[in-house]
């Protein structure tokens, strides 16, 4: 992790002495302690990072109609009760609820395009969310496969 992780030292003379860990990684969760002497005293403190994992079946880029897989999973231990799929931030029909951590389009389109959140509801009352930009390779042009130009000028 050493290359992942800084301190700000000029924050340590305030007290302040977060460490900030960048990319996060699956394999970072668990229990973090800090010990920090100054003088004769001695504080301490500790910190468990949870990690959300969102990944994509097949990987970037989702060409349309193509089927895709979007997975959620979290490093809480508690059971997993329920995952929801909120698309563009918005609790609307789009919403997906589920016993697992999986959304499955079996043909996107364009309209499928943009922020999709995963909500996991656990045993212990616990939610822990996380959010995957989805991007569609498609055609968004006219809904008539016609298009009429001026002899002369360009098309597009």
């Amino acid at each position: 992790m050493r290359l992942r992780v800084s301190v700000r030292d000029s924050a340590l003379r305030d007290g302040d002495f977060s460490l900030r860990v960048r990319p996060v990684r699956s394999e970072d969760a668990g229990l973090y302690e800090a010990w920090v002497q100054h003088n004769a005293e001695v504080q301490k403190c500790q910190v468990e990072l949870g990690v959300i994992t969102v990944t994509l079946s097949p990987p970037s880029p989702v060409v349309e109609n193509e089927p895709l897989l979007l997975k959620c999973n979290s490093s809480h231990q508690a059971s997993l009760l329920e995952t929801c799929w909120f698309h563009n931030r918005v609790p609307t029909s789009r919403t997906f609820c589920s016993s697992h951590g999986a959304l499955s389009i079996l043909r996107p389109a364009m309209s499928d395009e943009g922020s999709w959140r995963c909500q996991l509801r656990y045993s212990d009352n616990e939610l822990v969310s996380a959010t995957y930009n989805l991007q569609i390779l498609g055609f968004d042009g006219p809904s008539k496969p016609v298009v009429y130009a001026a002899a002369g000028s360009a098309a597009d």
